[in-house]
């Protein structure tokens, strides 16, 4: 039932936001003028729906005095004062004799398009085969993907849902069609992938791309390159399974994952080593971890001492010498195994000790 609810509501939002497929020139060739009205070319469209609505339910005569009143089951789709409307602006049709069951004229220049729906037949959304020519077009026969997805498909799919700018993920990213096809129709992506061919396929057709390769929907959204991907690599898992520190990460990993997860911005790359991990937002974040200072003692100076208190604020002073101005922060976050340094003194300096492993955040 849970389950039943999200559908409902998934399908309900989308009507709100999806896109209308545009028109085939089998579609087009539908729409005629044989009454050359001003407005161009037309078809007619039913004016009756399902139901019974008792404002629905009334007799429409046509020019020849023909009376029409809709069949039982049925209704007008439009309340009388519509109709009448509606027949003042000429846009409804008798048919060629005058006398047809009225109908409504559907001009071709206030179409929105189709109203997308679940049956895509392969003569517009690709298959299987064309799906494999592309691949191999790209990387030769012999590849690992059996059953890739077709350029034309995955064009259909993010026309209706999205639109340009729009940020699309692919958490399996495969051959990189996705991704692919996102980057021609001007898109942002994310595309996820474990396997050695995020590099020799994924990120190889991502260049091909951007080089302006003619394959798939290129002459469709009039792709010739252009534009670039960055290529990111998962670091060393932080966490065993007791969520402790797995043994042997380095000092560069934790860093950059407390820089994160305390920030939501990357940590910017050191020259070198130093607790002192930057200023973000009026806070400034130090970590003391794997004997970082250089400290020969038991605990590796990853106690907050006085001494390594010093030894960070000296560094932050040497980093805003080289930065040529102040860093503005407001508290200073200092993750290390245990402090030796009062709660009041450190309160009072506008400090905050975290201690690992206990207070560091997985996201």
């Amino acid at each position: 039932m849970f389950l039943q609810f999200c559908n409902a509501f998934l399908a309900e939002e989308l009507q709100k936001v999806r896109n209308y497929l545009p028109l085939t020139e089998k579609q087009k060739k539908l729409y005629k003028n044989p009454d050359n009205d001003i407005r161009g070319l037309w078809q007619s469209v039913s004016l009756l729906a399902q139901g019974y609505r008792p404002n629905q339910m009334y007799e429409i005569v046509a020019p020849i005095g023909k009376k029409h009143t809709p069949p039982a089951g049925n209704c007008w789709k439009i309340i009388e004062s519509e109709f009448i409307k509606a027949l003042t602006d000429n846009r409804i049709y008798f048919g060629s004799d005058g006398k047809g069951v009225p109908r409504r004229k559907q001009f071709l220049s206030e179409s929105k398009g189709l109203v997308p729906w679940s049956w895509w037949p392969h003569d517009e959304a690709g298959h299987t085969d064309e799906a494999k020519k592309e691949i191999n077009n790209l990387f030769g026969a012999n590849n690992p993907f059996d059953t890739p997805k077709p350029e034309r498909l995955i064009h259909r799919i993010l026309y209706i849902a999205t639109n340009k700018d729009d940020l699309v993920l692919d958490s399996f990213l495969g051959s990189g069609t996705t991704a692919a096809v996102a980057h021609k129709m001007g898109r942002r992506y994310i595309g996820v992938e474990m396997g050695e061919h995020a590099k020799t396929h994924c990120a190889e057709r991502l260049k091909k791309v951007i080089d302006g390769e003619q394959g798939g929907i290129s002459k469709t959204v009039d792709w010739n390159g252009g534009g670039g991907f960055r290529f990111f690599t998962l670091g060393d898992e932080i966490f065993d399974s007791e969520n402790h520190i797995k043994s042997g990460i380095t000092f560069e990993n934790l860093a950059a994952h407390i820089y994160f997860t305390e920030t939501k911005t990357p940590m910017r790359k050191q020259k070198k080593k130093s607790a002192f991990l930057g200023v973000h937002n009026g806070k400034a974040y130090a970590l003391l971890y794997n004997g970082v200072l250089g400290d020969k003692s038991e605990t590796g100076g990853n106690i907050l001492t006085h001494k390594t208190l010093n030894i960070i604020m000296n560094e932050i002073d040497a980093a805003e010498n080289k930065n040529k101005k102040p860093f503005e922060y407001e508290s200073l976050v200092i993750y290390g195994e245990a402090t030796k340094k009062p709660y009041v003194s450190l309160q009072e300096n506008n400090i905050e000790f975290k201690q690992t492993p206990y207070d560091i955040k997985v996201w």
